[in-house]
């Protein structure tokens, strides 16, 4: 790696840390060091980034708020890659929103709000970036990111720059193409629809509430750890298996919201790991269901 650190030194792409402890950048607050950690200030330094990454054949990892992650306790090896200012731009044309890859969905949301834009309103509680939302389709109270992009532009891992539309993205529940073509979203535009700005909000208050009354965010947790399968609920599911506030180490089945794995306070990713294990084995034991996880699991086993 030493003639990438050489060119990189003299690079100019931003801030560069080295065995640089990742648990804090996620919401897990879990997660060993990354060999290189990269800030890049702006678009133009995170593409030469990214093409000095693919001269030098360096793996990377990209991040942006580290939530509906799991960064394993060895950390990355190579680089990893956030998001960070400079990619954080908004810009609201119309019923359209230009907004950066870094950008924070649930302030996205907030802003559409109260610019009187209808569509976003299902992002209040997603903790992440604009970016992650796009790449995992990201979702709730029926809808999703696929109802209401237009076009993201996306670094690819050569360093080209593409435009996608919805179509090409090929999203699906939880899923878009960036899971298969590596890539960074760099902007997404969204196609919103005016609307008023007293129902919005209403309808925000009510999720926010309903949120506070039945999720753990005060404890560090990634977000919902399971997809739910076909016709049912992975949370309904865990409970029903008197999983709740069951634990391995210091991770535990959260006993607000069964589908929430929160760190109780020194979990480490080989307690969650397990702990994800336990859940998919005792719920294929009793009710035959497969839970596949939506977290993205990244690092050296």
């Amino acid at each position: 790696m030493q003639p990438f650190i050489t060119e990189l030194t003299s690079a100019n792409v931003g801030k560069v840390l080295y065995n640089e402890p990742l648990a804090n950048y996620t919401t897990w607050k879990i997660g060993g060091p990354a060999d290189v950690l990269i800030i890049p200030g702006g678009k133009e330094q995170l593409v030469k980034t990214v093409k000095l990454l693919h001269k030098h054949g360096i793996p990377w990892t990209p991040i942006g708020k580290g939530s509906n992650m799991l960064v394993t306790d060895k950390g990355i090896r190579g680089v990893v890659i956030k998001l960070g200012e400079g990619m954080d731009h908004i810009q609201f044309t119309g019923d359209e929103v230009r907004v950066g890859g870094a950008y924070s969905f649930i302030t996205l949301s907030i802003k559409a709000g109260k610019e009187g834009l209808a569509g976003l309103e299902f992002a209040g509680g997603i903790p992440g970036t604009v970016g992650g939302a796009v790449y995992m389709n990201a979702g709730a109270h029926g809808s999703d990111v696929s109802r209401i992009l237009k076009e993201a532009e996306i670094v690819l891992e050569t360093g080209e720059l593409v435009r996608y539309t919805t179509s090409e993205m090929q999203f699906a529940y939880r899923h878009s193409i960036l899971q298969e073509v590596k890539g960074i979203v760099l902007e997404a535009t969204f196609q919103l629809e005016h609307g008023d700005r007293k129902e919005i909000a209403a309808a925000m208050a009510s999720y926010k509430e309903r949120r506070r009354k039945t999720q753990p965010y005060q404890l560090p947790c990634c977000g919902s750890v399971f997809r739910n399968p076909p016709n049912d609920f992975s949370a309904r599911l865990i409970q029903e298996a008197g999983l709740k506030g069951y634990r391995v180490g210091g991770a535990e089945v959260s006993t607000l919201h069964a589908n929430f794995i929160v760190n109780t306070g020194q979990a480490t990713a080989r307690d969650v790991l397990t702990l994800i294990e336990e859940i998919r084995q005792t719920i294929q034991s009793k009710y035959g269901i497969s839970l596949v996880p939506e977290v993205l699991v990244v690092g050296e086993r």
